[in-house]
């Protein structure tokens, strides 16, 4: 992550202490009972409250735009997921390209970071295509940008990186040189806690 970037993160995070975090994720849990219909918010505050690393990864979504929200329990594990649920891919992970291999590859216009170091550094996943066809189902996101998805190894290999967005009532996924990177496309993120 550039240091400018990280700086921003750093006064941010500074300026936003945990029982604010705390209200915001509470207030969207609330708004958008549909997205976790048999969830109650007491159990996933204590986790919260339990795990202050995976806050700060939570607080590093919602500072960079991400709107993140409970979307699934898992009971193997016994953890909340949490993806970015903002309308459209988070404001300030955009105009990257994939992965460092790929920024390296670039010659000239290179842009100011990749996706894949950007989401290790705030200890987060890309999504992978079937957990953005799941986010789909909670509602229409991405009409208007698109996302980065965690993009298979062979894939990967031959130079390609997928990414998706909805359109037309659809979710399309498709692929693009990973070294490219559009003003309008970033990447969702998802947590377990």
């Amino acid at each position: 992550m550039s240091g400018f970037i990280s700086l921003i993160f750093i006064y941010k995070m500074q300026a936003m202490d945990t029982q604010d975090l705390l209200s915001i994720l509470r207030m969207r849990f609330e708004k958008h009972k549909t997205r976790h219909p048999n969830l109650k918010w007491e159990n996933v505050v204590k986790k919260l409250e339990a795990n202050p690393t995976k806050r700060a990864s939570l607080q590093k979504m919602e500072e960079s735009g991400g709107e993140p929200d409970v979307v699934d329990f898992d009971k193997k594990s016994g953890t909340f997921i949490f993806f970015d649920c903002s309308p459209e891919s988070p404001k300030e992970r955009r105009s990257w390209c994939y992965d460092k291999e790929a920024l390296d590859k670039r010659k000239e216009n290179k842009p100011k970071n990749n996706a894949m170091d950007v989401a290790k550094s705030m200890g987060i996943e890309i999504l992978d295509e079937t957990d953005y066809r799941f986010l789909q189902t909670l509602g229409a996101f991405d009409q208007k940008t698109s996302s980065w998805l965690k993009t298979p190894e062979n894939i990967r290999k031959l130079g390609g990186a997928v990414f998706g967005d909805f359109r037309y009532g659809t979710v399309f996924v498709y692929h693009n040189g990973a070294d490219s990177y559009y003003a309008s496309r970033g990447f969702r993120g998802k947590l377990s806690v």
